[in-house]
C-alpha cells in the first residue's frame, strides 16, 4: 500500500521540505514508444466558446508533454482521440498511453470510453480508470461517495429540469455549477449568487444553453487551497498550495471563475504548511483518493471556512496534466518540476510492459 507522507505526526513543514519522486532511468530506456493521446476538438460540439476553449488547449499541451518524453529520451507521438485512434494505437502498439483525453465529441462522460478500449487492446496507460473517470464526471456521483465516507463536501442539489425549486435549507450564499464540465466551464464572475431567486435563474440558464444538469452548492465564503495526490507506485504524495486571490471576480467573493483563467495577475500560489490545517486536508485528500477510485494523479479544490474546517467541493482526476498546469505549479512548491513527475509516472507505469 502507498505510503500518504502528509499523515505523520510531525509538523507538515519539517516532514516534507522538498519531495523526491521515484525514477528508474535503466527502466526509461526499455520504453520503444509512448504514445499521448489527447481530445479530438471541433468548435460545433461545444455549445459556448468558453467550453471550447477550456478544451481546445490540450492539443498544444500534448505536443509539449511529447517533447518533454523525448528530452527524457523517450519516442513519443501525439494520438488524438479521433475515430482513427484506437486503429492507430493498436498497429502503433505503444508501450504506454499517456492519456490526456478528457472529451471525445465535446463529451466528457464519453472520455470514460479510452480506459475502456485501451483495457481491451491490453495496452498500458496512465491515469484513472474507467470507474474513476466516471465517478470523476459527475459532480453529483461525486459528493455523494464524500459524504457516504464521511469526507466533507458542501450540501447541494442536482437539478436536471428548469423551473425546479432552490431548496432554501441550503443556506446562503449559493454557487451554480455544472454537473458534468472541467476547467471551471460554467463558473464564470457571476456564479455565486446571494438569493434562491438569483440561484434559480442562474441554474436554469445553465440547463438551457449547455443541455446538462447542474448542482446548487452552499458556497463556503473562506480559504481556497488546490491540492495534488501524486502516486508514484511507492509513496502517496499530497502537494498543497493555497490560492491567494488578488482580485475578486464579483468584487465581493474570491473563487476561481473561467475568466480568471485569462488574468495572470487573479491569484499566485503558496505553499500550505499551516496546522493542523494542513494535516486535515492532507487525511480528507488522500482519503478521497481512494474513495473516488483516482490513480496516478488527481487534483481537488478545497475551500475552508471561517472555523478552519475543509470542505472538497471538485475533484478531477486525470487533471490537466502538463508544464504550466496547477498541478505542475503547486509540485514545484515541494520542489518538484514537471520533468520530475513525467519521470516518475513514466517509472510507474513501464514496470508493467
Amino acid at each position: 500500500m502507498a505510503e500518504t507522507l502528509n499523515l505523520e505526526k510531525k509538523p507538515l513543514a519539517r516532514r516534507m521540505i522538498k519531495a523526491k519522486l521515484n525514477v528508474d532511468k535503466k527502466r526509461l530506456k526499455k520504453l520503444k514508444l509512448v504514445a499521448v493521446a489527447f481530445s479530438h476538438v471541433e468548435r460545433e460540439w461545444f455549445p459556448t466558446e468558453d467550453a471550447y476553449e477550456a478544451e481546445v488547449e490540450v492539443v498544444d499541451r500534448a505536443a509539449q508533454v511529447v517533447e518533454k518524453l523525448k528530452e527524457l529520451g523517450i519516442e513519443a507521438k501525439g494520438y488524438p482521440a479521433d475515430r482513427y485512434f484506437l486503429t492507430n494505437i493498436i498497429i502503433d502498439r505503444p508501450d504506454i498511453v499517456l492519456n490526456l483525453v478528457d472529451t471525445l465529441r465535446g463529451k466528457d462522460l464519453l472520455s470514460t470510453a479510452i480506459p475502456g478500449a485501451l483495457e481491451l487492446a491490453n495496452i498500458e496507460y496512465t491515469g484513472a480508470e474507467m470507474r474513476g473517470l466516471v465517478i470523476g464526471s459527475e459532480r453529483s456521483m461525486m459528493k455523494q461517495l464524500l459524504m457516504a465516507n464521511d469526507i466533507p463536501t458542501p450540501d447541494y442539489q442536482f437539478i436536471q429540469r428548469r423551473g425546479t425549486s432552490i431548496r432554501e435549507d441550503l443556506g446562503l450564499p449559493l454557487i451554480v455549477k455544472l454537473n458534468e464540465s472541467g476547467g471551471s466551464v460554467g463558473i464564470d464572475n457571476a456564479a455565486v449568487r446571494k438569493t434562491f431567486e438569483d440561484a434559480q435563474e442562474r441554474a436554469n440558464e445553465l440547463i438551457g444553453t449547455y443541455k446538462l444538469p447542474v448542482i446548487v452548492e452552499k458556497f463556503i465564503d473562506g480559504r481556497e487551497v488546490t491540492v495534488i495526490v501524486f502516486d508514484d507506485g511507492k509513496k502517496k504524495y499530497v502537494f498543497m498550495g493555497e490560492k491567494v486571490f488578488h482580485k475578486k471576480p464579483d468584487g465581493e467573493y474570491a473563487f476561481t471563475s473561467i475568466e480568471s483563467y485569462d488574468d495572470p495577475d487573479f491569484a499566485t500560489y503558496q505553499r500550505l504548511d499551516e496546522e493542523p490545517l494542513a494535516s486535515k486536508i492532507a487525511d480528507i485528500a488522500s482519503r478521497s483518493f481512494t474513495v473516488l477510485r483516482n490513480r496516478d494523479y488527481v487534483k481537488f479544490d478545497v475551500r475552508v471556512d471561517k472555523q478552519g474546517n475543509p470542505f472538497i467541493t471538485d475533484a478531477n482526476p486525470n487533471t490537466a496534466f502538463g508544464p504550466g498546469m496547477p498541478i505542475t505549479e503547486i509540485s514545484e512548491l515541494y520542489g518538484v518540476k514537471f520533468e520530475d513527475m513525467l519521470a516518475s509516472l513514466m517509472t510507474k507505469h513501464a514496470k508493467n510492459v
